[in-house]
């Protein structure tokens, strides 16, 4: 009964959180779906890879790929650079991922865009279980997006629609999450890396090909200012976790 307990805590905490990218991931999902079969591949396709490789543009990538003659290779190196972005997160949560015993192969292979964003960044209660919040917050992100393309793929094989510009909800939905990331932080000063750093690998090697020297030129400000960083975050985390005072000089309950 505690076990039951602490995992129906642990989703609780993670539902509200994950409930806005579940919706995304639904729509998102559906258009993948949709656009697989759209190509000419069957409606169980997009179930299979939302399963098998779970990553977003890298299925749009390979039901492109599937519908010519297949090169593994090609294939193996064109995914690796659309998500070469997940090592740079893998290393964020090499700490995080401690201890979490057979729950962490799991969160290795769900590990995304936007479960990143929850899993690291939230504010967890001290009553809630870590290891199974994380858990429920990949399961569910990923769920949603199995759902999603199994949708797309059953509809996209019955009825045949016009998708083009729908594929910009990802990016609506990327928008979103950095929002709530710039209004939870407590310095602006990773954001803003982020963004000029990606301004100027746009404006030097093109939209086909900044997003890795992006990450790499954020990776070496970020890691320069740690030790700013970390005395800023730690000074914010103190001063949430010091007890409020009343106006009498006592503390509040």
């Amino acid at each position: 009964m505690a076990q039951t307990g602490t995992k129906m805590a642990a989703f609780k905490q993670a539902l509200p959180l994950s409930f806005s990218i579940m919706a995304g991931f639904v729509f998102l999902g559906i258009t993948c779906g949709m656009y697989s079969s759209s190509l000419g591949l069957p409606w169980w396709m997009p179930t299979f890879m939302s399963i098998a490789i779970f990553g977003g543009s890298a299925e749009f990538v390979v039901a492109s790929m599937l519908p010519g003659v297949f090169d593994p290779l090609t294939t193996f190196a064109v995914i690796l650079v659309v998500q070469a972005r997940h090592l740079f997160y893998g290393l964020s949560m090499l700490w995080p991922f401690r201890g979490m015993g057979r729950k962490k192969p799991y969160l290795i292979y769900a590990l995304c865009d936007e479960s990143f964003s929850i899993n690291y960044g939230a504010h967890i209660p001290a009553d809630i279980d870590r290891g199974w919040f994380m858990l429920f917050v990949s399961l569910l992100n990923q769920s949603s997006w199995v759902l999603g393309c199994t949708l797309g793929g059953v509809f996209g094989s019955m009825i045949p629609l016009d998708i083009e510009g729908i594929s910009f909800a990802m990016t609506a939905l990327f928008f979103v999450i950095f929002l709530d990331q710039w209004l939870q932080e407590k310095s602006h000063v990773s954001s803003l890396t982020g963004l000029a750093a990606s301004a100027a690998a746009l404006a030097i090697f093109g939209a086909d090909s900044f997003l890795i020297p992006a990450m790499i030129g954020i990776l070496v400000v970020v890691t320069a200012l740690r030790p700013k960083l970390e005395g800023v975050y730690a000074s914010g985390d103190r001063a949430a976790q010091a007890p409020a005072h009343n106006e009498n000089g006592g503390d509040e309950a």
